[in-house]
């Protein structure tokens, strides 16, 4: 009986074995075969990724752009100053405050008066009328004799009376309120001009002179000196004499080509960015794409300033002998050009934000290393502040489950900001980047991710960085 027992239960013990290999056979062949269907044969050779297309049609997007960005940069800046007469105003207005263009423009107008002032004849009165004093009076004929010798002088002397009233006149608020009026005024004849129509206040000569008169100034300076006693000043006519603001044969040429000119300022900004966009989607490394185009927006812009002090150099060597004042048309030329460096610092600080958001958000190891390093300093800081009753509350837990959504929120809005600007510069740029900084930080601080995330066969537990290539989830059993 006994043996008959063991018999069965050696048989029995046997059969489970038995069983148990013949299971752990199955399921060592199914990994095998898993395992054969996932990697690469050995026998067969690796084909490229089909990426190569994708990555080309990257490149090309970034680089057209980026050949274009200092092409529409000059563009929108050409248009918003033939278009906007705010903006042409502030343009040429801080002009009337600058020493340089003051002198420059008080020795025009004395030039023009003196030339219009018959100063020999006004001298000869005025020692006849001494000569018939001197006689009346019985002074000695030798002094009377003398007098001629009073002419240059007394002619010295009337222009350096002229030139000090100019310089008193240019150095006054009345002087800056008519110049910047004088310009507004301007402004809407130039687009005239440029349309082919005459203007009177500012003309562009055959040759690209870009002039605006000084006819009111000289009635200024007329209005002083017969109020300072000098009445003759008071006959002379309207005077027909200009100050050069810029000379250059392109100008003819934007003349010839308005429409075009202010069509390729309005479209060809939003071109590039839609180049830029398309590079960046199209790119199989996204953030790696972002990270190029923000460095090559910069550097664009960098050969733009490069451009624009090359082009200030050949344009003074032009002028150099045929200018009186090379020092006002190097002012002029600066300050005409003010918006335009503006923009391309603007643009420049742009790309290196962008381009310093898109590695920080970037699979980089060591942008993922700090990320995860805010994000548990955070988390610490998080956890201490409700250890001291510190929370927040039902909002914390709606962030912690729209966290991305509100990230996008912010940095939309940070996008609005810079686009709807009137006139951004580097300091917007930079502070609106800080700002969305600190708001990013602050929602991760609020924001409180759930410790464990329920699955199908147990609690799982998440790390703090919740990106989809970066969650790592431990199993508890």
């Amino acid at each position: 009986m006994n043996g008959s027992e063991e018999t069965s239960r050696s048989g029995a013990g046997g059969g489970g074995l038995a069983e148990r290999l013949a299971a752990l056979e199955q399921e060592n062949a199914e990994l095998r075969r898993l395992v054969a269907e996932r990697a690469p044969h050995v026998d067969e050779p690796q084909r490229p990724p089909r990426h190569r297309g994708r990555s080309a049609a990257a490149v090309v997007l970034l680089l057209v752009a980026t050949l274009l960005a200092p092409v529409a940069a000059v563009s929108a800046w050409t248009e918003r100053t033939l278009t906007d007469t705010e903006r042409y105003v502030a343009t040429v207005a801080p002009l009337a405050h600058d020493p340089v263009v003051r002198q420059a423009i008080a020795g025009r107008i004395t030039h023009e008066v003196m030339e219009r002032l018959d100063v020999a004849a006004l001298v000869d009165q005025a020692i006849g009328e001494l000569q018939s004093t001197l006689q009346e009076q019985g002074v000695a004929p030798r002094a009377s004799a003398a007098l001629p010798s009073l002419v240059a002088p007394l002619t010295s002397g009337v222009e350096s009376f002229v030139r000090e009233t100019a310089n008193r006149l240019v150095n006054s608020d009345e002087f800056a309120s008519t110049w910047a009026q004088a310009n507004r005024v301007a402004h809407r004849q130039l687009v005239a001009v440029l349309r082919g129509s005459g203007g009177d206040v500012l003309q562009v000569g055959q040759d690209g002179q870009l002039t605006i008169q000084l006819a009111g100034v000289i009635d200024l300076l007329k209005e002083r000196l017969v109020a300072r006693g000098l009445d003759v000043a008071g006959n002379i006519p309207t005077v027909d004499a200009s100050f050069t603001l810029a000379q250059t044969s392109q100008l003819v040429e934007v003349q010839n080509r308005y429409a075009q000119v202010v069509a390729l300022g309005t479209w060809l900004p939003w071109v590039v960015l839609g180049l830029y966009a398309a590079g960046v989607l199209v790119a199989v490394r996204r953030a790696r794409a972002l990270v190029v185009a923000g460095l090559a927006l910069t550097l664009a812009m960098l050969l733009l300033g490069v451009g624009l002090a090359v082009a200030r150099a050949l344009y003074l060597d032009a002028l150099s002998g045929r200018v009186l004042r090379l020092d006002a048309a190097e002012v002029v030329f600066d300050q005409l050009l003010s918006f335009l460096r503006t923009t391309l610092r603007t643009v420049g600080v742009l790309g290196l934000v962008v381009a310093l958001v898109a590695y920080l958000a970037g699979p980089g190891e060591s942008a993922r290393a700090l990320r995860g390093a805010v994000v548990r300093g955070l988390a610490r800081a998080r956890a201490g502040a409700e250890q001291r009753g510190a929370s927040s509350g039902r909002l914390g837990t709606w962030l912690g489950r729209h966290r991305r959504p509100a990230r996008v929120v912010v940095l939309a809005l940070a996008a609005l900001v810079l686009l709807l600007a009137p006139h951004p510069t580097p300091p917007l740029v930079v502070g609106t980047a800080v700002v969305a900084g600190l708001l990013v930080a602050v929602l991760e601080l609020v924001a409180r991710p759930p410790q464990e995330v329920a699955g199908d066969d147990g609690p799982e537990t998440a790390t703090p960085d919740d990106r989809p290539g970066d969650r790592v989830l431990t199993r508890t059993t």
